[in-house]
């Protein structure tokens, strides 16, 4: 009998705000923001969040085709959407990595904010700091070797899909994993041969609407029959609640399934005024692998977080501990 733990979170959501309050001098301290809940995230065996901001370097600042102002990164607005353009400096990489991160997920509407340069520039960053990932991809051949993380036995199949990318044109169509169920069918199957369980993440729904839609719902029940175990999501800022039930997939395999359809926000600022929206969740899953060979979920546990500002000599943001 095979034992695992995984954690996952949902939305890293790096305003500039916070990446202001991490300023230091010469550089950027972001590890401050994790420390309370750092504990949580190196217990487990494999920690999952999604990254939902870019490293596209200093010459990314702007928005495609303009000339940045400055060279410190901060938040812009697209002249043609009004959407914010997120833009974060490489040393949250590290910092990710340092206090537990294993994998982020970088499909979500922000993931082009840096053109395709900034998106290749955000894997090359992750890369050098060891932190694995998926949804986006610099070529065509990355776009087809799916991640799968061996933990103590078990292989563990990863795959991240976004609804959209803020209206920003996609130039090539691997660059983005973009929700479509041909292609999710494709790679489910794919991992199939290859996994023992297989997470997917989705960056879908509505923003700040409460509860999840009829066709993430549908969604959700068409990835369980194809032979998901767990399906995450983030996007609508908000935490919903998450549901464990056993359902039969095509393959004929009664197991339970987890439906997190929004993680809420791990990392942000109060978004429209709303107090639930620095509000999130440590999902921790407990999963076994018997001696046949089959892998299942045995328990799930849930730590809320909330995102506490403070003001010192400026205002600083640390993720905490929440009594449910």
């Amino acid at each position: 009998m095979i034992k695992i733990t995984i954690a996952a979170v949902g939305d890293l959501l790096m305003k500039s705000e916070i990446i202001a309050s991490a300023k230091r001098s010469g550089g950027y301290r972001f590890s401050p923001i994790f420390e309370k809940v750092t504990p949580y995230l190196k217990k487990h065996d494999l920690t999952i969040g999604n990254l939902e901001t870019t490293f596209s370097g200093k010459r990314h600042l702007g928005v495609i085709g303009s000339r940045p102002k400055c060279n410190c990164p901060r938040e812009r607005r697209n002249p043609r959407t009004g959407l914010p353009v997120f833009n974060c400096p490489d040393a949250l990489a590290s910092t990710l990595k340092n206090v537990g991160f294993h994998v982020v997920t970088t499909a979500n509407n922000h993931c082009m904010d840096g053109g395709p340069a900034g998106l290749k520039r955000t894997l090359k960053i992750l890369d050098q700091q060891g932190l694995k990932h998926t949804g986006t991809f610099r070529s065509i051949q990355e776009a087809n070797r799916h991640l799968i993380m061996r933990v103590k036995g078990m292989n563990i199949g990863i795959l991240a899909y976004t609804q959209g990318t803020n209206s920003i044109q996609v130039p090539n169509r691997w660059l983005v994993n973009r929700i479509d169920q041909k292609k999710m069918i494709a790679d489910i199957r794919e991992l199939k041969k290859k996994t023992d369980f297989i997470i997917v993440y989705l960056h879908f729904g509505k923003e700040y609407q409460s509860f999840p839609g009829k066709a993430q719902k549908q969604l959700m029940h068409f990835l369980f029959k194809q032979g998901v175990n767990v399906v995450l999501g983030s996007h609508p800022h908000l935490l919903y609640p998450v549901t464990q039930a056993k359902v039969k997939d095509i393959y004929g395999h009664v197991r339970n399934r987890v439906a997190a359809p929004s993680l809420g926000n791990f990392v942000s600022t109060k978004l429209i005024g709303n107090n639930n929206t620095v509000r999130g969740m440590i999902l921790s899953l407990t999963l076994t692998k018997n001696d046949q060979g089959i892998t299942d979920i045995l328990k799930i546990d849930r730590f809320p977080t909330v995102v506490e500002k403070r003001k010192d000599k400026k205002t600083a943001y640390t993720v905490i501990r929440r009594m449910a």
